[in-house]
């Protein structure tokens, strides 16, 4: 069983020129890791292992870069993506490999797929046994293997083949003469998986019929599989090279399957049948503090942070939406937290402590830690919670809430406690922006109401290029706007172009305010939360 292992005390700085004191340092370790076919949620425990506890990443065009944030910690580098940035040469990458681990770093080389699948794995081990530097080679599952999975298509399968055959298109172009028997390839009695293929596919077809493969021979043609917008295009051998030539048709990552399992894909085919598959949705989750960067004051480990994906995100992929996410608020912690803390070392003194967001409560329990506290600081103050995701934050912290309204709103909790909140004294957790819907009512049932800023917000300044790109182009079917600011703001960076997508607001007021901006096709949201988000899009679709 492998041991355990600890990154390095931080990442070679990337002006670092191996200068005074950076000869002694102990080599680090490289971890090879399979990023999957292209689903972030197909990377291996063993993977995210290393990612979690790694110094420095170096991924190629093939990785999906949503995984990187679970190395958030870390020194990202792309080592090159077809048709957005240069593509790196592979001695450039084992150069970088080598100085970040001989500098005494952690290092995760990231690949699509399985390390051992066409990936050049052998020509980084060469050079790091022979710089002795310890590895370790993560497996990823292949794109060939979740086909069968996300395709329908299963490469073996008793009645139609008992062999598979992984097949390169794109030898290395120093060869002579090629190391593959097409010959041999066109009578291999199972499924052909041809990996790399498009911008050879006249040549590897032709091969294939000229060693007598039959021209009528079934083939799916598979693009980003395991990812929302996967394509799947069946067709002939003797068709296969007019579907991707020229190769602008299909970019990669494409790999072709030749073969009568192919005929399955349609039985099988679960992935297609979801609800919102086919549809891009346009989600708006924070901005939360700088990438690997901890709140103001907060020490890294404390980090609030969440590397776990965003629970509308989730719900929406579970349901086959491609999901594109524009931040249109910055979160930060306080920049000045002497309010906060003398708020936190007198919590005691409150009867009440009223949590209206996630957010909310890991700022808080984060200052907390910072400040050497943990749960018993809370004493016998009860504990609210706006509703089940904000209650479910304060369980992992360890803390069960005395009361969660039935309803997930700011209103709904206020009026759960104003029969007896006379004379109790109530602390309000929120940010900086928003309305406080607890002072008005609990101070008029003759409570005391106390709040406190244990976040800012501020307005994202630009959206995202490719963002813009999508807008512009009219090729997001809705918007989710989960408030008015959020509608202002998202307007503000992508404009009147915004309102060609349907919109789900999350409230009336939501709505309204995405009408003064323009909006005209706009679904609302039975009551205020996710689930009625995602109910509204849904309930939508099938109307349709």
């Amino acid at each position: 069983m492998s041991q355990p292992f600890h990154a390095s005390t931080g990442p070679l700085s990337n002006n670092s020129n191996g200068g005074d004191g950076e000869a002694d340092c102990p080599p680090g370790r490289v971890g090879l890791v399979g990023a999957g076919p292209g689903d972030p949620e197909l990377l291996t425990l063993r993977g995210l292992r290393w990612l979690r506890q790694c110094d420095v990443v170096l991924y190629d065009g093939l990785s999906n870069t949503e995984i990187l944030r679970h190395a958030n910690r870390a020194v990202h580098t792309c080592v090159g993506k077809h048709g957005q940035s240069r593509i790196w040469k592979q001695s450039e990458i084992i150069d970088e490999m080598l100085r970040h681990a001989q500098a005494g770093h952690t290092v995760v080389r990231l690949k699509g797929g399985d390390p051992a699948v066409f990936a050049r794995t052998s020509e980084e081990v060469d050079a790091l046994r022979a710089s002795g530097i310890e590895f370790e080679i993560v497996p990823g599952i292949t794109a060939a293997l979740a086909a069968g999975s996300y395709a329908g298509i299963p490469v073996t399968h008793r009645g139609y083949a008992s062999a598979v055959a992984l097949v390169t298109g794109h030898e290395n172009p120093d060869k002579e003469v090629s190391s593959l028997d097409w010959h041999a390839l066109a009578a291999f009695p199972g499924t052909l998986v041809v990996y790399m293929g498009v911008t050879s596919v006249k040549s590897w077809t032709s091969a294939l019929l000229k060693g007598g493969k039959d021209p009528a021979t079934p083939c799916a043609i598979l693009r980003r599989c395991t990812l929302p917008d996967q394509q799947r295009v069946h067709c002939r051998l003797d068709e296969v090279a007019d579907r991707l030539t020229p190769a602008s048709k299909m970019r990669p990552p494409v790999i072709t399957i030749v073969g009568p399992v192919t005929e399955l894909a349609e039985s099988m085919d679960w992935f297609a049948q979801r609800t919102l598959t086919g549809k891009r949705i346009l989600v708006s989750r924070p901005q939360v503090d700088a990438e690997g960067e901890s709140p103001r004051g907060v020490p890294e480990q404390n980090s609030v942070s969440d590397s776990n994906e965003d629970v509308l995100t989730s719900m929406l992929r579970e349901l086959g939406a491609d999901v594109v996410s524009q931040p249109a608020i910055a979160i930060r912690s306080v920049e000045d937290p002497a309010r906060l803390d003398d708020v936190i070392m007198r919590l005691r003194t409150f009867d009440w402590i009223l949590f209206s967001s996630r957010l909310g409560v890991r700022y808080f329990m984060a200052r907390m830690k910072y400040l050497g506290l943990d749960s018993r600081a809370f004493g016998g103050v009860k504990l609210a919670a706006v509703g089940p995701s904000t209650a479910q934050e304060l369980h992992r912290h360890g803390l069960q809430p005395d009361l969660v309204p039935k309803t997930s709103s700011g209103r709904a909790l206020a009026e759960s406690l104003t029969g007896s909140a006379n004379g109790d004294a109530f602390l309000s957790i929120r940010g900086t922006r928003g309305e406080d819907h607890f002072v008005t009512p609990l101070s008029d049932a003759g409570g005391r109401v106390d709040e406190v800023a244990v976040y800012e917000q501020l307005p994202v300044s630009h959206a995202d290029p490719s963002v813009v790109a999508m807008v512009r182009d009219q090729v997001i079917d809705w918007v989710v706007i989960t408030s008015a600011d959020t509608a202002r703001h998202l307007h503000r960076m992508l404009g009147d172009d915004i309102w060609h997508a349907r919109v789900v607001a999350i409230s009336s007021a939501a709505a309204n305010v995405v009408a003064d901006l323009g909006g005209h096709d706009t679904v609302v949201a039975d009551q205020p939360g996710i689930q009625p988000l995602v109910d509204a899009i849904v309930n939508s679709e099938r109307q349709l």
